[in-house]
């Protein structure tokens, strides 16, 4: 008697409805429970490093004389039990006719008192695993069930080997979630997303012009000086365009010797040049589709500028050594700590590329002109050196930030989380040392522009103060006594009878810190 295509339609469906193979399982031994006298239904996987059977499902529970989940297989048996899944075999075992089969069935499933159906399960020549029904005592299988089991092994088959992807996925997502955690660990961070620290304040220009531009695919360059976050800004406007979901790429362009520059951008074929052993994706290749942050742009060699610029005029390249015309869609922001306009008009950088790279720039200000921000971002760097070399989180102090906002920062906001890190460090997670990471002997010997030196020996009276130095105090008074407010009929600015903007600029030339000021 044939099996009813109806019934074989039934298996495959509930086989390929469910990720987990025990659900589908269950789903399949009620689909066939009118058409085969089934007990039970078990499937086993081989194990091969493991050298083991496991039984992955078990319908509708699992049968009390199959023994333990995984069973351990000595060398010959692990033969024996690979040959039977590879040939795909199907054998049945009747308790009442003990024979050559006793030994098998034992090895396979345990000790059933039930007659048993047992089938070979496999991948074309991969062993997967074992297959088996049974019955209830007494209870034998015709020909018809026989039959009818055959057709069980394609579909089990099939569940069992997406069963072990499925678990594959998951070990390397879980390694790969560990790999991540240890370096978010490394970095001092608690999430791939990037913090904006001063978007708000002294960030928050730059931050309305990243808006204004990141949803066009207009060329950005970024200017500013060394350590002021550009590839922040870079990865910001990347996050917030239509390529989001594309790759976001960095290359330092003065970090790449001017004999590679070509097969770095561009890529090269194999054989193109001694040592080139394989076929290469050059930087604009892999951020097809995304964008290409081209740092330190004005360390490019001419030669290297005229092939970019074509390159952003075209869309368009060859590899290194090939013929193919490879066409991408790549959005460029470049950066720079130069004067690329002045370069240009002393032919040190080629006007063109300047004119197209400078479509949408944006000016990124020095951490000495952003004071405001410093206290945000002490707070942000403490956090990540805390995780980041496992210390008792420790925030600065107000004489930390004292300190902090009275130094020139030469190295920006770069230099700021060194120093906290350094601080973080010395005072082994009981506080900060900020002092001593600024290498400042005396925290009081501290001025508003930068930190005075130690007085002559044998010298006593007070160093004269600078201009600048008088005028800071003398701002600083008006603050105390206004309470931080600048602006309105009780503000500093009228106490000192200058315009409320005038005074800011002045306030930022100093290095003062008008909000730490208020409620004084």
């Amino acid at each position: 008697m044939s099996v009813p295509q109806s019934v074989v339609a039934a298996i495959w469906r509930e086989a390929s409805r469910h990720l987990e193979i025990q659900q589908t399982t269950e789903a399949i031994f009620f689909a066939i429970a009118k058409d085969l006298p089934a007990a039970y239904l078990v499937v086993r996987r081989l194990q091969l490093p493991e050298s083991q059977l496991e039984t992955v499902a078990a319908a509708p529970t699992s049968p009390p004389w199959l023994g333990h989940r995984v069973a351990p297989l000595p060398p010959p048996l692990l033969t024996q039990a690979i040959d039977f899944a590879v040939r795909g075999s199907l054998v049945e075992f009747v308790p009442e006719e003990p024979g050559r089969l006793d030994g098998e069935v034992h090895w396979m499933l345990g000790n059933p008192s039930c007659p048993i159906l047992l089938g070979g399960l496999r991948n074309e020549d991969r062993p997967l695993g074992l297959l088996a029904v049974a019955g209830k005592p007494g209870t034998r299988f015709t020909p018809s069930d026989r039959e009818f089991f055959r057709l069980l092994l394609e579909p089990f088959a099939t569940c069992l080997e997406n069963d072990q992807r499925i678990r594959e996925i998951s070990v390397l997502r879980e390694a790969a979630e560990a790999d991540k955690q240890r370096l978010l660990t490394k970095l001092g961070r608690q999430s791939l997303g990037d913090t904006i620290v001063g978007a708000e304040a002294g960030l928050r220009h730059v931050m309305e012009r990243v808006d204004l531009v990141a949803a066009s695919d207009a060329p950005v360059l970024l200017l500013g000086e060394t350590g002021t976050g550009k590839e922040l800004i870079a990865r910001a406007i990347h996050s917030r365009s239509r390529r989001a979901r594309g790759p976001c790429l960095r290359v330092n362009c003065g970090a790449i010797p001017p004999e590679l520059i070509d097969s770095q951008l561009f890529g090269h074929e194999r054989g193109s040049f001694t040592g080139a052993s394989e076929t290469h994706r050059g930087w604009f290749e892999r951020a097809n589709h995304g964008t290409l942050f081209l740092d330190e742009i004005g360390e490019l060699s001419l030669p290297a500028q005229v092939r970019l610029l074509q390159v952003l005029q075209d869309g368009a390249f060859e590899r290194v050594g090939g013929r193919q015309t490879i066409v991408v869609d790549v959005r460029i922001v470049a950066a720079t700590h130069r004067d690329l306009r002045e370069m240009a008009q002393n032919r040190l950088f080629r006007e063109d590329l300047w004119y197209r790279l400078a479509v949408f720039p944006i000016f990124l200000p020095p951490l000495r002109e952003r004071l405001e921000d410093i206290p945000a971002l002490a707070r942000h760097f403490a956090e990540r050196a805390a995780v980041r070399f496992g210390l008792a989180l420790q925030l600065p102090n107000e004489e930390d930030l004292r300190l902090l906002m009275a130094y020139h920062w030469p190295g920006n906001v770069r230099e700021l989380a060194a120093v906290i890190d350094r601080a973080a460090i010395l005072g082994n997670g009981k506080r900060l040392e900020v002092a001593k990471a600024l290498g400042v002997g005396d925290p009081e010997a501290s001025t508003g522009a930068g930190f005075r030196s130690a007085e002559p020996k044998g010298r006593t009276t007070e160093p004269f103060v600078s201009l600048d130095e008088a005028v800071r105090r003398h701002i600083i008074e008006a603050l105390r006594r206004t309470g931080g407010r600048i602006e309105g009929p009780r503000g500093a600015a009228a106490l000192l009878q200058v315009n409320p903007h005038t005074l800011r600029s002045r306030m930022r030339k100093l290095g003062i810190p008008w909000k730490q000021y208020r409620h004084l």
